[in-house]
């Protein structure tokens, strides 16, 4: 049983569900999911990462990494420090939650010695950009004065464009064979209920990828449109540097298994999980697994280098997590605080393989300290 919400929080969902109404009406009775997905997840005002619902930490429906422990985002800095010493560029990241990540990394690069001329948010949701506004407050002058928050993709990228958690919560298609050819499931509204309703696919790119398959029926599975155009957007933009995204996923021939037949659309609400989209819109986040293979082939089709793709726990010790580790005084209260976290991290019945790191660069021939052990290439 999923915990109630108090009456303001339904309110608010009611207002929502209001509103995707409206949308299936206005389209003719049935709305793509891509489309009640963006609407529930990006709203103004209303959707779940646009409402101003704590999400994370334990007053919220998840925990990310960067809130888990510093030490997540130090070793990430130090990939991005790496990166940085070639381009002299900037980082811009996307989606930037509670802004902790930021911190941790604007802390540890100006530590190492090279902070990113800027450190650009890209972020949708003004209650999260206020949040991340605070949290960054306490950064020192001569780090505060390096961040500023964008509304659109700068035209030229020169740098390091970083998203953690963030490709999981684009839109995603719903398409399903239950014998009698693919169709793509949308939404209707019927008996003041949310139902499921399937119906001939129209998306050329859908049709395509319904072509390249060969799976059992039945079989229902995502697809994401909006992640490759972003990666192939992104690769457009960037003049020199890396894109490094964080994320759980697989290579497609794993996303697209015969076993992996009712897909991995997932939903969370206060650190439950559960696969009904339809529960209390606005007050849940819904996500689904990232196809990396798909975000390889977008970005090399838009001229960038595959320069790795691993584990997180791999990518983690590879970039030196265990070492800023030892650097706690071993009994300490400091080192007893952070070694759970960072076990959480890397173990392979926690996050440490079911997330993934993939890095995609332009005019950066050297292999990143992240990948060098533990290379997943072959899975893409």
């Amino acid at each position: 049983m999923l915990p109630s919400p108090d009456p303001v929080a339904l309110a608010h969902s009611a207002s929502l569900c209001d509103l995707l109404c409206g949308e299936i009406a206005a389209a003719g009775g049935w709305l793509p999911f891509h489309r009640f997905m963006e609407l529930a997840l990006y709203a103004p005002g209303l959707g779940y990462y646009s409402g101003g619902a704590a999400k994370l930490g334990t007053a919220g429906d998840f925990t990310t990494a960067p809130e888990m422990s510093p030490l997540f985002g130090a070793t990430v800095a130090r990939q991005v420090a790496e990166f940085l010493v070639q381009t002299e560029g900037d980082v811009l990241e996307f989606g930037a939650g509670s802004g902790k990540l930021a911190r941790d990394i604007l802390e540890a690069l100006d530590h190492l010695g090279c902070p990113p001329r800027r450190y650009l948010i890209l972020d949708l949701s003004a209650d999260l950009i206020d949040r991340q506004q605070q949290c960054l407050a306490a950064l020192p002058a001569h780090l505060r004065e390096r961040v500023c928050w964008v509304s659109a993709l700068p035209e030229h990228l020169s740098g390091v464009v970083l998203g953690n958690e963030l490709l999981d919560a684009l839109p995603v298609h719903l398409l399903c064979n239950t014998g009698s050819g693919w169709r793509e499931r949308g939404v209707t509204r019927a008996e003041s209920q949310f139902q499921w309703q399937d119906r001939p696919i129209v998306q050329t790119s859908l049709l395509e990828w319904t072509h390249a398959q060969s799976l059992p029926v039945p079989y229902l599975t995502e697809v994401n449109v909006a992640a490759p155009v972003l990666i192939s957007t992104l690769g457009s933009r960037l003049r020199r540097g890396a894109l490094l995204f964080i994320d759980y996923g697989f290579g497609a021939a794993e996303y697209y298994h015969p076993q992996r037949h009712q897909g991995t659309l997932m939903c969370h609400y206060r650190h439950r999980s559960h696969d009904d989209p339809f529960f209390l819109p606005g007050l849940q986040d819904i996500t689904a697994h990232v196809d990396f293979s798909a975000i390889a082939r977008a970005g090399v089709q838009a001229g960038l280098r595959l320069a790795g793709y691993t584990s997180q726990a791999r990518f983690l010790a590879n970039a030196g997590i265990t070492e800023l580790l030892a650097r706690l005084p071993a009994g300490s209260a400091d080192y007893a605080r952070a070694i759970a976290p960072v076990q959480k991290l890397m173990s392979p019945a926690e996050m440490g393989e079911l997330f993934k790191v993939i890095a995609l660069t332009r005019d950066f021939d050297s292999m990143p300290m992240g990948f060098r052990n533990g290379s997943l290439d072959r899975l893409l």
